[in-house]
């Protein structure tokens, strides 16, 4: 199985007017977000849900992607406030048997990566804009592997 996370891209500053879930992407975020698209349109499969938080920023970030012709689905359970858990159950992890893409947020991607790789109580520092894409293979009859496959930033995307 392949989980891929990517933190939603640089957003307005939280502010009296403007609480955490309404914070739209900046200028900037958009250009971010575009880049992203563009290089997860061309790698990601076709087969490969898409799992979206519904905050405005995740959600602008998903936009992105979906003027590449893919479409995502809002999960409420992956929400600022969400878990490790509730991040690998709404992925189905292990067990999806298509690759699962998560648009959602810091710490608890951060959190999902330590989880996943051996470290649960190491927070990975996924900056915005960026993916990390997380597989995982059968390495004998008994055990399975889980590996860091890429990391990959929106200024190593060249357009």
């Amino acid at each position: 199985m392949d989980l891929i996370l990517w933190r939603h891209a640089e957003a307005e500053l939280a502010s009296g007017d403007l609480t955490d879930e309404f914070r739209k992407l900046t200028s900037k975020g958009m250009k971010q977000a575009s880049k992203m698209a563009y290089w997860l349109d061309s790698t990601l499969p076709d087969t490969c849900k898409i799992l979206v938080s519904p905050a405005i920023r995740t959600r602008d970030t998903a936009e992105a992607l979906a003027t590449c012709g893919r479409k995502f689905k809002i999960c409420p359970e992956l929400g600022t406030a969400a878990t490790v858990q509730d991040v690998l159950l709404a992925a189905n992890w292990p067990h999806s048997r298509e690759p699962v893409l998560i648009i959602g947020h810091q710490p608890y991607l951060g959190q999902v990566v330590g989880e996943l790789l051996g470290h649960p109580l190491h927070d990975y520092p996924v900056r915005k804009a960026n993916v990390w894409w997380i597989s995982q293979k059968q390495r004998d009859a008994e055990e399975m592997q889980t590996y860091l496959k890429a990391i990959m930033t929106p200024d190593l995307v060249i357009r």
